[in-house]
């Protein structure tokens, strides 16, 4: 199991971005979090490593209108601390 912190640079807010990565993360199972944080994006990702993959694959590029311009991934030790996959304000 992993853990993964991102940070998701560009047009990436007032876009459903949230809402579709929220989609994503609960069709792999994963579990977590993602928010707004300044003019970014922020995710926490736990699950399976070949599943943390495809949503690091969805990040990178984003729903339609977003414009992804940089993405920052920071490896953290897996708590299994979330029950599920949830927008934070």
């Amino acid at each position: 199991m992993r853990r993964i912190n991102v940070l998701i640079f560009g047009n990436v807010q007032g876009i459903f971005f949230r809402t579709n990565i929220k989609r994503v993360a609960l069709d792999l199972g994963l579990k977590g979090y993602v928010r707004n944080s300044n003019e970014e994006v922020e995710a926490v990702f736990e699950g399976e490593e070949a599943k943390i993959e495809k949503i690091l694959e969805f990040c990178r590029i984003g729903p339609i209108g977003a414009e992804v311009n940089k993405i920052e991934i920071k490896e953290e030790e897996f708590k299994g601390e979330f029950d599920d996959f949830k927008i934070e304000d």
